[in-house]
């Protein structure tokens, strides 16, 4: 099992902990004084937080909420938590152990190392309790550790165990544990412990009897497993002084010794990544690498390469270093000069306009993709329905888009111009050629460019309607009333203030219109009766055959024409919060007891992932005010929205109505820089 994203990731760490088994806490250590200070030293400096990331899904940039751990290690207020909790977050919240919350931002992080710096943002300068570093190079096993953070997103808690395990690696049978293409397992050997973790103890402090940090808890595989505190320490370092961590990569394929080696020493070079430092230095398949730099590289177990990864990686870059390789029966020196590890994957930007998210390329993606260079961009997902997927031949996830009307797409900075470019001032999509690669193939599709507004909807024609609704005679409820044999319709509800004339009552059975036989005699036929209506002229009399007590009179009523649909009242779309409102219609009023002096508008729809949803709003919701002002109607809303929008307000409270509550709606939006 192969876990290619971030996403994925955080679901498995998720299942993991989810999987946990119990803790085999140490309840009586007959010496509660040391953890009682242990736990107080700490304590202070422990942190819940609350994150809004995004992800890329099915052609939109989703939002999500979650939560973790973190614990703050200085007293200007950095943090340090997970890459997995804190490393695609938009907004930050902390809540600090006085039970304080206070914004955050993303100082820098470091996905292969799963550790990530987030920085408090408090209204005045302040000073705040930190925690301190030990040394987690000297914990051995059976050494007693706490665990410290926010299981499940409670208030902050600590269990206890025991060291299980100072080398602990992910087994074969889970794969790699991969983040933003990051293999972490490469480079991090956890330390296993039975303090129990739950899902959202991810980025909280493993601390030793001291009162010291010695691992950032990441994982549960049975056993928990956290990050050295040495290794997290100096990533955390690099974040807090240049916002990144640098690494140097040669393109070296490396695995451990084979049993049937005739060498004992060394590291087994299975093979060089295409156009890397290694492969332009001479590096072969099947090379044994006994020494770089002058450092012995003998890894016999994969317990030891993430060691020398940690080596190899901390390798300055542009810096020729020497190699001795033995190749058959010699020794031979190879001279290879790292450079700087780019980035293994890049986010995804949405283009709602073609119904896609897409990247640049890099370079391992390109090599993973087989092409030749970086130029163009990939396609990462698509909304069905939208322009792209709809195109004959439709785009679809994976392919790299090279030109468009001509024009070279080297990058996302291209399609975003060459998009701005297409639809300025136009009012209806626009056809557009676009080149794409799919595999070694080279396809050539028409988008029609744009998302059209949601105008006011073509009415149905309006027809004669007899003011009530009614449900079917079956044969069952006929037999059960006394009137077997008898077909047409009950009626449930007789509406009031609008068009047209009855003198009709609940519990009315209607057998005749004008003496012509209703055939309604099982529940499909539902729709019998108000077709037989709209074959009259709204204003015209009808004479209609009733049963009222169990006596049969007939009754005139008087159609009007049929009040409009909810599907036909005008909407309005806002693609950045993700929400679709619509005006009220008279079923609206009439279902909800809504008076007519109720003005506002439904939501139609608040997309899963998108801010409105993630703030509570809901499909049904009667929106009424938008920060302080009321809203009529969806024309009223929809200019209001677009304020909002240009402002870039960092705060948009709603009012709305549900049911019979009334609630206010906190949406804080993060606006993409133009």
């Amino acid at each position: 099992m192969r876990l290619a994203s971030f996403a994925v990731s955080a679901v498995l760490l998720t299942v993991f902990f989810c999987l946990a088994f119990p803790a085999n806490s140490i309840a009586d250590t007959g010496e509660p004084q040391p953890i009682i200070s242990a736990v107080e030293r700490v304590a202070p400096s422990l942190v819940r937080i609350r994150v809004v990331s995004t992800d890329d899904q099915d052609g939109r940039e989703v939002k999500v909420e979650s939560f973790g751990s973190g614990v703050i290690i200085s007293k200007d207020g950095f943090i340090i938590t997970n890459h997995h909790v804190a490393g695609h977050a938009r907004q930050i919240f902390c809540t600090l152990a006085d039970k304080s919350e206070l914004d955050a931002y993303l100082v820098g992080t470091d996905p292969a190392m799963d550790i990530a710096v987030i920085k408090l943002k408090p209204a005045l300068n302040r000073k705040f309790s930190a925690a301190v570093f030990g040394d987690s190079s000297a914990l051995k096993v059976g050494d007693p550790v706490l665990a410290m953070g926010s299981p499940l997103a409670f208030s902050q808690s600590v269990t206890m165990g025991i060291i299980s395990n100072t080398e602990l690696i992910m087994p074969d049978m889970f794969g790699e544990l991969t983040l933003d293409g990051e293999d972490v397992g490469s480079l991090v050997r956890w330390i296993g412990h039975d303090a129990m973790i739950q899902h959202g103890n991810s980025g909280g402090p493993l601390v030793n009897m001291k009162g010291e940090i010695v691992g950032i808890n990441e994982l549960n595989l049975g056993l928990s497993g956290a990050i050295p505190g040495n290794l997290a320490k100096e990533v955390a370092e690099a974040l807090i002084l240049n916002g990144r961590v640098t690494r140097s990569w040669m393109g070296l394929i490396l695995q451990p010794i084979l049993k049937t080696s005739a060498s004992r020493e060394g590291v087994l070079i299975a093979g060089t990544v295409g156009g890397s430092p290694a492969r332009a230095a001479g590096f072969a398949s099947g090379d044994i690498l006994l020494r770089l730099a002058g450092r012995n590289c003998s890894v016999r177990y994969a317990e030891e390469m993430p060691v020398l990864n940690q080596f190899l990686q901390s390798l300055p870059a542009a810096a020729p270093v020497e190699a001795v390789v033995r190749r058959g029966d010699k020794d031979i020196i190879i001279t290879v000069t790292p450079v700087e590890k780019e980035k293994a994957f890049e986010t995804a930007t949405e283009f709602n306009e073609w119904g896609f998210c897409a990247s640049n390329i890099t370079f391992f993606t390109a090599k993973e993709k087989m092409r030749t260079g970086t130029s163009g961009v990939l396609v990462t997902s698509l909304r069905a329905g939208g322009p792209a997927a709809d195109a004959k031949p439709g785009l679809a996830e994976g392919d790299v888009i090279t030109a468009i009307a001509g024009k070279p797409v080297k990058n996302i900075q291209d399609l975003k111009k060459i998009t701005r470019t297409a639809i300025e001032g136009k009012e209806q999509p626009m056809p557009l050629t676009i080149s794409f690669d799919r595999n070694a193939d080279n396809f050539i599709t028409v988008v029609k460019l744009g998302m059209e507004d949601l105008r006011d909807p073509g009415f149905e024609v309006r027809k004669a309607w007899i003011p009530v609704n009614t449900q079917v005679l079956t044969r069952d409820i006929a037999e059960e009333m006394g009137l077997k044999g008898k077909t047409g319709v009950r009626v449930v509800r007789v509406y009031s203030n609008v068009p047209g004339k009855t003198d009709l009552k609940v519990g009315d059975i209607i057998t005749a219109i004008d003496n012509a036989p209703i055939p309604a005699s099982e529940p499909e036929d539902s729709e019998v009766f108000p077709t037989m209506v709209r074959q009259y002229k709204a204003g015209s009399t009808l004479k209609l055959n009733i049963i009222r007590g169990g006596k049969e009179i007939k009754v005139q009523v008087t159609p009007g024409l049929s009040p409009k649909l909810a599907r036909e009242m005008r909407k309005y779309r806002d693609d950045w919060f993700d929400l679709t409102v619509r005006d009220i219609c008279f079923f609206d009023r009439v279902d909800r007891q809504w008076a007519e002096s109720q003005m506002g508008v439904i939501v139609e729809s608040a997309d899963e992932g998108g801010w409105a949803s993630l703030s509570g709003l809901q499909s049904g919701d009667l929106i009424t005010v938008v920060d302080e002002a009321s809203i009529k109607d969806a024309g009223d809303f929809q200019k209001r929205m677009q304020t909002i929008s240009a402002a870039k307000q960092k705060t948009v409270v709603l009012q709305v109505k549900r049911g019979i509550y009334t609630k206010f709606i906190e949406i804080e939006p993060v606006w993409t820089p133009e």
